[in-house]
């Protein structure tokens, strides 16, 4: 389905909650090969994703981030990629929202200019 202008992007952003993209971020956390899951820890500086299962605590055991070394808890990987996908999303809603009210004033120059008469044709013609 394909929809523009206002209702789109707003639509858009209200779909995508929190507990939407939790649910996006677990599963492709789990898709992910384990050295794609250790660049991201070390890019993002961070361990583990929510730490809500055994498998979650496994992996924040076998985390190389340099956050680390330097105190016993790191931030979850889950709380950066929200707020990150969070920031993204505020970005990405006003870009929409900017071609949402240039899609309406070109309708409305649209319909303002479209049926003026040309000044220089002849008023004896025909149309």
């Amino acid at each position: 389905m394909v929809c523009g202008g206002f209702a789109c992007s707003k639509n858009a952003l209200c779909a995508l909650n929190v507990v939407y993209m939790t649910d996006v971020i677990n599963a492709s956390w789990w898709v992910m090969s384990n050295k794609t899951r250790d660049e991201l820890e070390r890019s993002f500086d961070c361990c583990g994703l929510f730490n809500l299962t055994t498998l979650d605590q496994q992996d924040y055991a076998f985390c190389t981030a340099i956050c680390k070394s330097r105190s016993p808890t790191c931030q979850m990987c889950g709380e950066k990629f929200l707020k990150h996908s969070d920031e993204a999303l505020k970005i990405l809603g006003g870009v929409g929202l900017f071609f949402s009210f240039t899609e309406i004033l070109g309708l409305w120059l649209a319909m303002r200019f479209r049926n003026q008469k040309d000044p220089r044709a002849n008023p004896s013609a025909f149309l």
